[in-house]
């Protein structure tokens, strides 16, 4: 396979390989570790109060950072939806896994993650643990690319984003409501998450909690929903958000399992316009940290401390090799993965990380290391837009998406707007300048230099 730095040639190969390896020593049903992990759609990075003490209060959410770790240098590895999600599930960079671009049924873009990748679900499936994926999924509308076809057991949502077309409610493999009330959303979700929870309490289980919101466009039900302007229609997503982050926690801690359940709380990638990347340049689509660092939370006192902060980058093809270290399950060592076991780095016992890389199309745009960042390709800068004219082409029409119309536009723009510089691949140091102000190449060629030898390391891997 031939690849360069603007163009890439993807193939997929046959995974023929077992889900997963329970390690000999597996402990009992009762005993193994539950995980959930808690997904929102487009939350940038300044969206909650933890993250941001000069926004709406999230005390929920908080509350798991107070009792667990989080992280305040934490990437996905593209500025979008499907690819992203599909490395979370796979511990894979896209271009191993080969989802690069989002499926979107009204443009005729039907791709899908390939079945014969290993997702977690399937991981945690081979372990005996029950299984299931609740809201949005975007890695393949077409039935053989189903949450079901990829190791989950039971599926509850939309299957792609809450702006594409049809807008339909999917359980397992059928359609169940259409169309929807996009107001009762996070009400559905967290109504069929708790049952699930109930129904597997004395059974180890994997719970894929995937909002839609805050993607737009926004909703909230009646009881969260504050009339008015666009601010207060996101301040009433962000409300229930919150909420039903807590009724998670609370049924955990009910049925007595909270402490042997592993929590996350995440995004998967950064704002649109209207959300907050908390002081960072750029938004969703854009290779700006604004666009692909994101909030991340991890609670576990069992193994790691509480109320920690870690600043070590790491990334969210991280989360399956480390969940699978903690529930003493062995992945297939014949699957490549480009993610590591963060253990230590969350205990405070390490600080090194491999370099961490983000893409747009088939494209890789940057490499992170350490406190060095730099654009390998020319970024993309702001254009002004022309708001008189503006039309969201995705916008609600109360038919097809049902949802208050109090919608953001390009006039809320989530993050320092990235202006044009100087030289075409700009480097910098963000440990003193996390916005990404002062390019850095011209005074520092020999960390620029590091950077690109270690970038082309990483090509010669997809070769």
């Amino acid at each position: 396979m031939k690849i360069n730095s603007e163009s890439f040639i993807i193939t997929t190969s046959l995974l023929t390989s077992v889900c997963a390896l329970p390690a000999s020593s597996s402990p009992s049903a009762a005993q193994k570790t539950n995980v959930v992990i808690i997904l929102t759609d487009d939350m940038g990075y300044g969206e909650i109060s933890c993250y941001n003490p000069n926004q709406i209060r999230t005390p929920n959410i908080d509350a798991i950072a107070d009792k667990g770790v989080r992280f305040v240098n934490f990437y996905v590895p593209t500025p979008y939806s499907a690819p992203s999600r599909a490395s979370l599930l796979t511990g894979r960079f896209p271009l191993r896994h080969g989802m690069v671009e989002n499926p979107a049924p009204d443009a005729g873009i039907n791709n899908g993650l390939n079945p014969a990748e290993v997702t977690m679900a399937e991981i945690f499936k081979g372990a005996g643990y029950h299984t299931k994926a609740i809201g949005k999924w975007h890695l393949g509308h077409k039935p053989e690319f189903f949450p079901a076809k990829q190791g989950f057991d039971e599926y509850y949502g939309i299957l792609y984003s809450n702006d594409m077309r049809p807008v339909q409610l999917i359980a397992n493999m059928d359609t169940v409501e259409y169309p929807v009330d996009q107001r009762q959303l996070t009400q559905k979700y967290i109504s069929k998450a708790l049952d699930f929870i109930e129904r597997n309490q004395h059974s180890p289980f994997f719970l894929y909690l995937a909002h839609a919101m805050p993607h737009k466009p926004l909703a909230a039900s009646e009881r969260f929903y504050s009339q008015g302007d666009f601010p207060e229609l996101y301040k009433s997503v962000i409300k229930e958000l919150d909420w039903s982050t807590g009724e998670v926690i609370k049924k955990l801690e009910k049925l007595g399992i909270l402490e042997n359940t592993i929590v996350i709380f995440m995004s998967d990638n950064g704002p649109w316009y209207g959300g907050n990347t908390g002081g960072l340049k750029g938004m969703k689509a854009t290779n700006w940290d604004g666009g692909f660092r994101v909030p991340f939370i991890i609670r576990y006192p069992k193994e790691f401390p509480q109320g920690k902060v870690v600043e070590t980058p790491a990334w969210s093809l991280d989360i399956l090799p480390t969940l699978m270290k903690l529930t003493n399950i062995k992945t297939d060592p014949k699957i490549k993965l480009d993610g590591q076991d963060i253990s230590a780095i969350i205990k405070g016992k390490s600080h090194e990380h491999s370099p961490i890389f983000s893409m747009k199309g088939t494209t890789i745009r940057t490499i992170r290391d350490g406190n060095w960042k730099l654009f390998v390709t020319k970024p993309e800068y702001y254009r002004e837009v022309d708001l008189k004219n503006w039309k969201d082409p995705r916008g609600p029409d109360g038919t097809t998406i049902i949802a208050p119309f109090a919608q953001a536009t390009p006039a809320d723009y989530p993050g320092v707007k990235p202006e044009k510089m100087e030289w075409e691949m700009p480097l910098f140091d963000l440990s003193k300048d996390p916005a990404e102000t002062t390019d850095l190449s011209k005074q520092y060629p020999e960390v620029k230099e590091k950077l690109l030898r270690k970038y082309n390391e990483f090509l010669a891997t997809f070769q």
